[in-house]
C-alpha cells in the first residue's frame, strides 16, 4: 500500500521523543533550576491546521484527513453523552483533534497547577519547599483535593494560573476559583502534556521530569483512562458529579507507548450517568485515537 502523507494536526508538534524520567529530591526539596540566562523563555506558536501547499514534483499520495478519521473511529462511541479528544504522536507529529468546545477540567487541572508551582519556583531561583514538594506528590499521585487547593494559592490563585497557562501556550484554558470548574479544550490538554513531558522551552528538564515521575506514579486505582490505549503510561485523570445535573464529568490525560511510538492523548468527556459509564467511553476513545495515529504512520 502507499504511504499516506498525514495532515498536521491542530496541536502544536513535539520536536523529540519524550524527556526521560530524572532529578530527585535533595534534602526534601526539589531542584528545578532555571533556564539560562534566567528570561522568561518565548512560548512556541501553534501550528497551522491546514495542509502544506504542493510541491512541484512531489508525491501524489492522498492526503489523509486524520480529523475525519477521527470523528468516524468516536461516531458510534459517545452513547448521549458529550467528548472532546485530541491525540499526537511526537515523533511523526501524526495528530487529529474531536470537538473543539470547553469542558470542566475536574483534577486534571491538577498537572496544570504544579506546572504552575514549578515555573513560579523557576522564577524564583529556587527549589521547591518541603511543603510544596509535599502538597504535588499528594495532588498528583492520590488527587488529593486540599493540597490543590494550597498550591493555587501559593501561585497566586485563578490569575496565577492563567499566566501561567499564557507562557505554557495554552490558548483556550481559563482558570476558576473552583478549581475543578477550571474550563478547557482536549487540544490544550495535548499542549500542557507537551510543556510538562516533553522539551518544551518553558520548564526547565528538572521541572519536566518531577512531573512526569509524579504522572507515573499515581495509585492504582487512578490508572484508568488513557493507559488503556498503550504501555508505560503517565497520566492524571480527573471526575466529579455535577450537582445542578447529576451527571458526571470524566477527563484523563496522559502520555502512553503504543507500537514503539510515544503518543499524547486527551479524553474530556461529560454527560455520564455513572463515573464508571465515562471510563468506560474515556478508555475507548482513548484506544480509537491512537489507532488512529498508528494507521497514520502505518505502525501496528
Amino acid at each position: 500500500m502507499p504511504r499516506h502523507r498525514t495532515r498536521r494536526p491542530a496541536v502544536s508538534a513535539l520536536v523529540t521523543a519524550a524527556v526521560l524520567l530524572a532529578g530527585s529530591a535533595v534534602g526534601g526539596a526539589y531542584l528545578v533550576g532555571r533556564p539560562p540566562g534566567g528570561a522568561h523563555p518565548a512560548v512556541s506558536a501553534v501550528s497551522s491546521a491546514s495542509s502544506p501547499p504542493a510541491v512541484a514534483g512531489g508525491s501524489e499520495e492522498p492526503e489523509v484527513d486524520l480529523d475525519a478519521e477521527l470523528a468516524g473511529a468516536l461516531a458510534s462511541l459517545a452513547d448521549g453523552a458529550d467528548v472532546s479528544v485530541a491525540v499526537l504522536d511526537t515523533e511523526s507529529g501524526a495528530g487529529a483533534a474531536y470537538g473543539d468546545g470547553a469542558y470542566d477540567s475536574a483534577s486534571i487541572v491538577k498537572v496544570d497547577i504544579l506546572a504552575a508551582l514549578l515555573l513560579l519556583a523557576q522564577d524564583e531561583g529556587r527549589e521547591l519547599s518541603g511543603a510544596e514538594q509535599a502538597y504535588a506528590e499528594a495532588m498528583i499521585r492520590r488527587s488529593d483535593n486540599a493540597s490543590a487547593t494550597a498550591l493555587l494559592r501559593v501561585i497566586g490563585g485563578e490569575d496565577g494560573l492563567d499566566a501561567a497557562n499564557e507562557r505554557l501556550g495554552l490558548t483556550g484554558t481559563k482558570a476558576a476559583h473552583a478549581w475543578g470548574l477550571t474550563q478547557t479544550t482536549a487540544a490544550d490538554q495535548v499542549r500542557l502534556l507537551e510543556a510538562v513531558t516533553g522539551t518544551g522551552p518553558a520548564l526547565t528538564a528538572a521541572s519536566r521530569a518531577y512531573v512526569t515521575e509524579l504522572m507515573g506514579e499515581v495509585e492504582a486505582d487512578q490508572r484508568w483512562g488513557v493507559s488503556a490505549a498503550g504501555t508505560g503510561a503517565v497520566l492524571k485523570n480527573g471526575w466529579m458529579p455535577r450537582t445542578t445535573t447529576g451527571l458526571w464529568d470524566v477527563n484523563s490525560i496522559g502520555r502512553v507507548e503504543s507500537g514503539g511510538r510515544t503518543v499524547l492523548v486527551a479524553v474530556l468527556s461529560r454527560g455520564h450517568a455513572t463515573k464508571e459509564a465515562g471510563i468506560a467511553l474515556v478508555e475507548s476513545a482513548a484506544e480509537a485515537a491512537v489507532g488512529v495515529t498508528a494507521s497514520a504512520t502505518g505502525s501496528g
